[in-house]
């Protein structure tokens, strides 16, 4: 009742406007239930964040706010608070991490906040933040845990029930650190009990759903930055609390599905998504699949559009793989007379998105191939028949080094090599990034292979090849150590079957 009460008196609606809950038609009739997405897209900044930043600083009494606020982000909650703070004649100091995009940035100073740029990552800006505050005797407006924000967030909760008087089977909610679940949840239980609702979050960011499992709040020692809109370590104990109480289900996506999600939206709404905007749509999709439920009425929030523009080639391209319309394989073919053909038979009328190949001696070659399914079941079909012509097949579109690296390095093993250690790097992206990572990476080791491809997202994706003689292993362990507490987060794919087949020892 208290979240209730705080819910219905929140003041939001000064900087807020009650966006449209959306019908998608296509995707309702390709899932076989009606699907209906709350567009927070279409708020000022966005984003839902300016309900539950503008809400905690109304509350500020006017000596608070003539002291000015401070907030520690990395995108929608800066951009929130900055809004706030116009509207209600106070300043707003807003700590950013030095890999924040200079297109959030500037979004931010344009709305006359004061940036402070601290830190490699949101952990290390929110301490930074925290010190400010105290320092300067400032209120610290927190992104999620806080009764007044999550009121706030709640607001959206007290709209989606207003807006569909029928029945409500499920709501979808993407989760970062809990503050928007946390108070659509609360709103929603206390008036309509048996509505399920279902906590969303990419399986590399799943704090959430671990802390929930577990029973208690779990700290994650990295997170994916793809999503980066909900890419925190750690849940608020509050919005924790809250969610123990009344989360029904938690549902964990891919960064293939997240795209796949995102193509959705914009089929049906025109609208392009951020990733974590799109995160429970890709979660409503996994549900229906996992439930085989059909006929419901499920609410999905679209909790933001802040992508960066470059980051859409990266979306395209994944995003046929995480609808399972592509397939990515890698086909052995015997270096004879007749074996393309039985290649091509096996593939018939279906469509060839990509085809690498490139000759390099042996008694084998090793064809990269993507194509077009009309279902993800074809996968196996196809599979089995390459085997019946005699063509080994490996399926490889789960396989992260192939889809980001392979497919654009095909050639062979090269000459010298041997002994090589292959490693995929991921590290945050920002203007002189793979410099630092490069001098990082010199050593008197040799360099054996090196890919790196800007994906126009705030990850940076390496694969490395490095040569170290059978006596400095261990050197090379530690160096690696060493390497992962600068920010690079690495996985070895020396063993990776994309890596032997086409780059490393031709063997599967």
């Amino acid at each position: 009742m208290d979240y209730l009460i705080r819910i219905l008196n929140a003041k939001v609606y000064d900087v807020a406007k009650e966006t449209s809950l959306a019908s998608a038609p296509l995707l309702s009739r390709r899932l076989g239930n009606q699907i209906l997405i709350k567009r927070e897209d279409e708020q000022p900044v966005f984003s839902f964040k300016l309900r539950g930043a503008y809400n905690k600083m109304a509350h500020l009494n006017a000596k608070q706010l003539a002291a000015g606020v401070v907030a520690a982000s990395s995108g929608n909650h800066a951009q929130g608070v900055a809004l706030a703070a116009q509207k209600l004649g106070t300043t707003a100091t807003i700590v950013m991490p030095k890999t924040t995009p200079a297109i959030k940035v500037d979004a931010v100073r344009s709305r006359g906040a004061q940036i402070v740029l601290f830190g490699e990552s949101y952990s290390e800006s929110y301490a930074h933040a925290l010190e400010l505050a105290k320092a300067k005797g400032r209120a610290f407006i927190h992104p999620y845990d806080d009764p007044d924000v999550i009121a706030g967030q709640g607001t959206i909760g007290m709209e989606i029930l207003r807006q569909h008087q029928g029945p409500i089977d499920a709501i979808f909610v993407a989760v970062g650190g809990g503050g928007l679940i946390s108070g659509i949840a609360a709103y929603v239980k206390a008036v309509r009990p048996h509505t399920r609702i279902v906590a969303v979050q990419p399986a590399d960011s799943n704090a959430m759903a671990e802390s929930l499992r577990l029973g208690k709040r779990v700290e994650l020692p990295s997170v994916g930055l793809f999503a980066d809109g909900v890419a925190v370590k750690q849940v608020g104990k509050e919005t924790f609390r809250l969610c123990q109480q009344y989360v029904d289900e938690t549902i964990t996506v891919s960064t293939d599905e997240i795209c796949a999600a995102i193509k959705d939206v914009y089929s049906d709404c025109r609208s392009v998504l951020e990733p974590a905007g799109a995160v429970s749509i890709a979660g409503v999709k996994k549900y229906v699949e996992r439930h085989r439920c059909r006929d419901k009425t499920l609410v999905t929030v679209a909790c933001g559009s802040n992508m960066n523009f470059d980051r859409l080639r990266f979306v395209a391209e994944r995003a046929v793989l995480g609808e399972a319309r592509e397939a990515v394989l890698a086909v052995t073919l015997p270096e004879k007379a007749g074996s393309f053909r039985k290649f091509c038979d096996v593939i018939g009328p279906r469509a060839v998105t990509e085809f690498n190949y490139r000759f390099a001696g042996g008694s084998e070659a090793h064809v990269f191939v993507g194509v077009e399914l009309s279902h993800k079941r074809e996968v196996a079909a196809l599979i089995r028949d390459f085997r019946a012509a005699d063509l080994r097949a490996v399926d490889l579109t789960d396989n992260e080094m192939a889809k980001l690296h392979v497919r654009h390095l095909v050639g062979g093993h090269a000459p010298g090599a041997a002994g090589e250690r292959v490693f995929r790097f991921d590290f945050p992206e920002r203007p002189g990034a793979l410099g630092q990572f490069l001098r990082v990476m010199n050593s008197d080791w040799n360099i054996t292979l090196f890919h790196y491809r800007n994906h126009g997202s705030d990850v940076g994706r390496v694969l490395a090849g490095i040569q170290a003689p059978t006596r400095d292993q261990t050197k090379l362990d530690a160096f690696l150590r060493r390497v992962k507490s600068l920010g690079y987060e690495y996985v070895e794919e020396t063993d990776n079957v994309a890596y032997r087949l086409f780059l490393g020892l031709n063997q599967t």
